[in-house]
């Protein structure tokens, strides 16, 4: 029998990022299909299988679709196949699994998007950590990085 890690969700107008709380992970194996299914699974720690699937709101590009193993999680940015943003992250409209929760540190609204005028993780294959940028370690800017943004 498997059991489900807990998943983090956010996303950007081009992209869904997924976090999922599953350390030291092996056998990871992540899956993308173009009509918007996503799959997922791993061996935890004592050997006992974690796996999911979700079928997403909307299409997605399979070859868009990367994933990074770290101690503590899995991340997984996912490209969508029209830039837009989606209502929510599942086709149904269901109340999600108690697993799926909404990643608030990485989450960016669309007018938050617009106003900063890129997106914040745009050259990298996962989400935008705060790491040497003078930003802190939960991705919030420091006074001066915001007034920088702002042009004064």
């Amino acid at each position: 029998m498997s059991r489900h890690p807990e998943v983090l969700w956010a996303q950007r107008s081009d992209k869904v990022y997924l976090t999922i709380a599953l350390p030291d992970a092996k056998d990871i194996s992540v899956k993308c299909e173009p009509k918007g299914l996503f799959s997922f699974s791993a061996k935890g720690v004592q050997g006992e299988s974690f796996d999911f699937s979700l079928e997403l709101y909307g299409n997605i590009a399979a070859e868009g679709c990367k994933s990074k193993a770290g101690l503590r999680n899995i991340l997984c940015s996912i490209q969508k196949e029209q830039k837009g943003w989606w209502k929510r992250l599942l086709k149904t409209e269901e109340k999600p699994a108690p697993y799926i929760k909404v990643d608030w540190n990485k989450w960016c609204d669309e007018d938050d998007e617009e106003s900063t005028g890129s997106d914040l993780a745009s050259d990298d294959d996962v989400p935008h950590t705060g790491e040497d940028d003078g930003s802190d370690e939960e991705g919030m800017l420091y006074l001066p990085d915001l007034e920088k943004a702002r042009g004064n």
